[in-house]
């Protein structure tokens, strides 16, 4: 994968975002959304992120996305503005070649680079090997798992909840 590139989202990469998305919501359990979104949900979505200016990273290869990136605060209030939610998503073609891993760890550098401290991924479906693996190989740490609160595909879903502390996490007080 030495060819992908990985970097700040464009407006123009919304419809590729949104369709390695609709893939993930309509054949895994890594979301929990049921239904697609349409790309000016996704677009909306993105503003969101980048009007809170919180990263939000797309992985390209020859023009095609491969993946995409971004963290959101973990809660509304202000108290949690130092913890960010992250979410990532590989497109079908590139699952399993090393790209969560390098998508999660630029994630982490652009995050802490706004004053991140805490990252926390919430993981839909405690059987989703593939984003518990890529966020234990990153440092992230088990916090717990909710049973059964999710209903997706005709069954009850767990979600995991991991964190890995960024930069000087809660070491010194912030600015």
């Amino acid at each position: 994968m030495s060819s992908i590139t990985i970097r700040p989202s464009r407006d123009e990469d919304v419809a590729q975002i949104t369709a390695i998305y609709a893939h993930h919501v309509l054949h895994g359990t890594g979301t929990f959304e049921t239904e697609p979104p349409s790309a000016a949900d996704m677009a909306a979505r993105r503003a969101d992120v980048l009007g809170k200016k919180l990263p939000y990273l797309v992985a390209e290869q020859g023009g095609e996305l491969m993946g995409f990136a971004y963290c959101n605060w973990f809660k509304p209030r202000p108290a949690y503005r130092y913890s960010a939610e992250d979410s990532i998503y590989i497109a079908d073609a590139a699952r399993g070649q090393g790209l969560g891993a390098r998508l999660l760890e630029a994630l982490e550098h652009a995050a802490e680079a706004v004053g991140v401290r805490k990252l926390i991924a919430v993981i839909g479906d405690s059987a989703n090997a593939g984003s518990v693996g890529v966020h234990r190989k990153q440092g992230f740490g088990h916090v717990g798992t909710i049973k059964d609160c999710g209903w997706k595909f005709g069954e009850w879903r767990d979600i995991v909840l991991m964190e890995k502390v960024i930069g000087a996490g809660s070491s010194t007080r912030p600015e």
